[in-house]
């Protein structure tokens, strides 16, 4: 699905855009084989998709995952579409593992983005997340992150926009 996303977008939506953040229950790596990063990633990305939100950037770690997304007119689903997600990954997982009712999401965040700096400064955190975890050198090298795609995809006037805004002040709830 990742080739037929669209590309992002070189402008927000004062009122639909939104960075998500949502952490493991416990902060345990439950995500950390291949096949469980797949697992939500691509829910994620279909999701997002039949909701209506169109993914800018996005993360998924073992033990986390960001978006930055613009929302449909009214943004009102966005609670929706993270309970249909959250459930249908966790009773996915709770089958492959073969428990019941374990918890898997907490510390969900939500945030509106107000204005175009803290748009790019969002996309550059969150492309550069897994390479700030130290789970690859460089960002566009980890598959279960929108940085490969955003390099591809983007156009070259987003990709110098984000390059060079500063995100060394953004607070984003990532101790992880």
């Amino acid at each position: 699905m990742r080739n037929h996303l669209p590309a992002p977008m070189p402008y927000f939506s004062e009122t639909s855009t939104f960075m998500v953040t949502v952490g493991t229950s416990g902060r345990q790596p439950i995500f950390s084989q291949p096949d469980r990063l797949n697992l939500v990633n691509s829910y994620l990305l279909h999701t997002a998709d039949a909701y209506g939100w169109r993914l800018q950037a996005w993360a998924v770690m073992p033990n986390h995952y960001h978006f930055v997304a613009l929302g449909p007119v009214s943004p009102a689903n966005l609670r929706t579409m993270l309970v249909y997600l959250h459930s249908a990954v966790a009773r996915d997982l709770n089958k492959m593992d073969g428990v019941s009712l374990r918890r898997v999401w907490d510390q969900i965040t939500d945030r509106r983005l107000t204005n175009q700096h803290s748009y790019y400064a969002m996309i550059k955190y969150v492309n550069q997340n897994p390479a700030r975890h130290g789970l690859v050198e460089q960002a566009s090298q980890y598959q279960w992150s929108s940085a490969e795609w955003f390099e591809q995809h983007a156009s070259p006037e987003l990709q110098r926009m984000v390059e060079l805004v500063d995100i060394g002040y953004l607070r984003v709830p990532d101790d992880f």
